[in-house]
């Protein structure tokens, strides 16, 4: 059997990149093998916005939207330095309008995120995939891979259900024993199967080895419900880890437990045990399943960060957990998979109009390493600035030693920031996804000291390129990957698009702050945009991105209105809890 790409897995990442090769390239024949017969549980069911933009893109976001999940509309948390409750939102001020489902992906959905029963997702993905044209087969596993060097040549296969269990388009008939491709795709999660055979390696950035424990609990109560199906998850820490409270359908809710691998070998207790007991200790966790009941499904698994060292090949790329994995307390993980899915197609696409496969490997490699070490970094950030991991300080505290990171909101700031706090893809500047709006607050928040603007009280802000070097870095859009001009320099990328490449010429044309955020809403107008609120805060995140990496000077010059960027403890997306209190907390 012969195919144009064969994709290992069949999860979200599998079913993400073979459904966009299947969209944008209709006759390609793509062969997706999942050794499960679907649906089956999966551990991962929390979201982040940027998701919805890329299922709405696929032309699956109506679907998923009609399977009623649960609307994430932010994170409720009892993290850093107090036992105050506090809120994380998508939404200013968490305001969560009521209104009918299902809904369009537009105004407030396009902000907000889904909480997913990933037996049921996985499965509507894969289906979705065999719909446009995938042809999929379950219950069959990939026993080996055929490699000559940095090349894939094959895949052998075992059929293990015996059947196949669902046909795409043409009818695929019974999968053979041996199948080659002209690309092949890593998304076999965790294990890496294409990863290990092709002998690429992992590094393990962070000192964290933890373990978590989970199960699935029947008619739980929500901590918070808002309009139609919005609700918050809860991470609330005790004193040797942390709990998730994450509900996934109207009556399921995952609840899992995560602590150091070290914590839970020493403390003599079964994994079952170690979990009933974190539960106990939890007070809000423990009222809100006070009239569930468990299903006994639990599962354990390691939770160990790390980024493979290599995520491209001559004809094949790793995607999803294949590629890297950052603990989960950031929720980064389904992210992660969709957005390098969505980029291997568009990288095999490009590679068949004829465009540079070195370039195409290279941009895929680096920018989803960055994103992966970003997340992995702010994740070690979260642990250190935990006081009640009261049982690990010693631990914390290695972890901070070893990243050169004091809880100073500052230095966590430069110390976070050494990665760059510009990406193409987030369009304004931040770190993981995370505006520097919410990230000062954030800092403000576990480390109990606030955070400066870098921009606050200046009003000239001069461009400073030299020394950098005129590349091209990737713009994925529409089944296309684009190159659009960028410099960097010591390993810092300022890509020319989106806000920053307005910003770019707003500097060009004067470099006081005023003239050039006028010269922006004078674009702006121009193409019939107008500069509002969002769009002005957008320009002054960008801007503190730009000086944090060092691309643009601040200045006082002796007239005009210096900029006002204070970071005040709390703002519209990160708050004191104010939820009613939970009946036996």
């Amino acid at each position: 059997m012969h195919l144009d790409v064969a994709i290992i897995g069949g999860g979200p990442g599998g079913s993400t990149c073979g459904a966009f090769l299947a969209k944008y390239r209709p006759g390609l024949e793509i062969g997706i093998f999942e050794r499960e017969i679907f649906p089956r549980d999966h551990v991962g069911e929390s979201q982040l916005p940027v998701i919805g933009a890329i299922l709405d893109e696929l032309g699956v976001w109506n679907r998923v939207e009609a399977a009623g999940f649960p609307i994430k509309v932010g994170g409720t948390y009892r993290w850093g330095n107090s036992d105050d409750l506090w809120d994380f939102h998508f939404l200013p001020n968490g305001e969560f309008t009521e209104e009918p489902r299902p809904a369009k992906f537009e105004g407030q959905r396009r902000e907000t995120a889904f909480q997913v029963d990933r037996a049921i997702y996985d499965k509507l993905l894969l289906d979705f995939a065999a719909e446009l044209g995938c042809q999929v087969w379950e219950g069959t596993k990939v026993t080996e891979v055929i490699r000559d060097a940095d090349t894939v040549k094959g895949l052998k296969l075992e059929n293990l259900s015996g059947a196949q269990e669902r046909k795409g388009r043409p009818d695929p008939g019974a999968p053979t024993d041996l199948v080659t491709a002209r690309y092949y795709i890593d998304a076999s999660g965790h294990s890496g199967l294409l990863r290990r055979a092709m002998g690429v390696g992992v590094e393990e950035p962070s000192n964290l080895r933890n373990v978590a424990f989970w199960d699935y609990w029947t008619d739980a109560r929500w901590a918070v419900t808002l309009g139609i199906g919005g609700t918050r998850i809860q991470v609330m820490s005790v004193g040797y880890g942390w709990l998730w409270f994450i509900p996934i359908t109207e009556t399921r809710t995952s609840v899992g437990f995560v602590c150091p691998a070290d914590y839970y070998k020493q403390s003599g207790l079964k994994p079952e045990e170690v979990y009933l007991r974190a539960i106990e200790d939890e007070p809000r966790v423990r009222a809100l399943l006070r009239d569930a009941s468990r299903e006994n499904k639990f599962t354990t698994t390691k939770d160990w960060s790390f980024v493979a060292e290599k995520m491209a090949g001559e004809n094949w790329f790793l995607v999803g957990e294949s590629a890297g994995f950052a603990d989960p307390i950031l929720s980064a993980g389904l992210s992660l998979t969709h957005a390098s899915a969505r980029e291997a197609a568009f990288s095999i696409l490009e590679m068949d109009r004829g465009a540079g496969k070195k370039w195409l490997r290279t941009e895929y490699e680096e920018r989803n390493r960055r994103r992966v070490l970003q997340h992995i970094r702010f994740a070690d950030y979260w642990y250190t600035a935990n006081a009640h991991f009261t049982d690990l300080k010693e631990y914390t505290r290695e972890i901070a030693r070893d990243a050169g990171l004091e809880l100073d909101a500052e230095k966590a700031f430069q110390w976070l920031g050494t990665g760059g706090f510009i990406e193409e893809d987030i369009g304004v500047g931040g770190f993981g996804t995370v505006s520097f709006t919410a990230l000062h607050q954030i800092a403000n928040r576990l480390s109990r000291q606030p955070s400066k603007s870098a921009i606050d009280g200046f009003n000239g802000f001069v461009l400073n390129v030299h020394g950098a070097e005129k590349i091209q870095v990737a713009h994925y859009e529409a089944g296309r990957v684009l190159p659009i001009p960028a410099y960097r320099r010591n390993g810092k990328l300022l890509p020319l698009s989106n806000m920053v490449g307005w910003l770019v010429k707003g500097l060009e044309y004067s470099p006081k702050a005023t003239q050039a955020l006028a010269f922006l809403a004078h674009q702006f107008g121009a193409m019939g945009i107008p500069y509002n609120r969002a769009l002005h805060e957008g320009a002054v995140q960008t801007l503190e991105a730009m000086v944090r990496d060092g691309w643009v000077e601040p200045k006082k010059y002796a007239s005009g209105e210096p900029l006002s960027a204070a970071a005040p403890f709390e703002s519209s997306f990160i708050q004191a809890n104010h939820d009613p209190e939970l009946s036996g907390s």
